[in-house]
């Protein structure tokens, strides 16, 4: 079972799919929007669901806003409705408040505010969002069938400055290693840039940097066990 609570704000296809794919992992959602509709549709599916004005600070508070551990605004015809329930809900002490962006303007105007994350729904997935959500060091995943993914992993701590043959991904997590990405530094035209190369296939004696990603093969539950275990 997930642990951690969630509000999904503005139900449309996008809302709606974070909204689901975080209740199916277990985690406890509140999900609002003034439309009706839209709550009769998933209100089997979540822990709340409830109709009303996000842009109203009362009724905001009413709902307990500032307990959630993060806020996902996702209206999506409404910017000013987006703006204003962003606000709403960092005034009211919301963790984390994370909000979609229909075009690159509207990124710039919610970043500038201080937002703590900005999604593009053209860019992004319902289900990988929320997947990053409950595992953040979950960079991207792939489903592939009969339960199995690949997934694109921060390192986590817990195995940071260890050997692939110390690590052991293999027998004591059931994982299979695909490759690295390794961060290096190049100095172009006088300055310091950092640049993303693929390791190809990693000998065993091959140390993983705390600020590698690795990408990995093997079941979602092995997946989630080794994140879990290492963080």
């Amino acid at each position: 079972m997930i642990e951690g609570k969630f509000a999904v704000i503005g139900l449309g296809t996008f809302g709606s799919s974070i909204a689901r794919a975080l209740a199916e992992r277990g985690a406890e959602v509140l999900a609002i929007d003034n439309d009706e509709s839209h709550i009769e549709a998933i209100k089997d599916e979540v822990a709340f669901a409830v109709t009303m004005d996000s842009t109203d600070k009362k009724a905001l508070q009413v709902q307990n806003i500032s307990d959630v551990d993060v806020a996902i605004v996702a209206i999506g015809e409404n910017f000013e409705a987006l703006l204003l329930t962003s606000v709403k809900c960092m005034e009211l002490g919301v963790k984390k408040v994370i909000a979609r962006a229909n075009n690159p303007q509207q990124r710039l105007i919610l970043e500038k505010m201080g937002i703590h994350e900005v999604l593009s729904p053209e860019l992004e997935v319902g289900r990988i969002v929320a997947e990053r959500l409950l595992n953040p060091s979950l960079v991207s995943f792939i489903e592939l069938p009969d339960g199995y993914e690949i997934a694109e992993l921060k390192t986590p701590p817990a195995i940071a400055n260890r050997t692939l043959t110390d690590i052991d991904l293999r027998n004591r997590y059931k994982l299979n290693l695909i490759t690295l990405k390794r961060e290096f530094e190049k100095t172009i035209s006088g300055q310091t840039v950092k640049e993303i190369h693929i390791l190809g296939v990693p000998a065993s004696d091959t140390v993983i940097l705390p600020t590698d990603t690795i990408i990995v093969f093997g079941t979602v539950k092995d997946i989630e066990r080794f994140i879990e275990i290492n963080q």
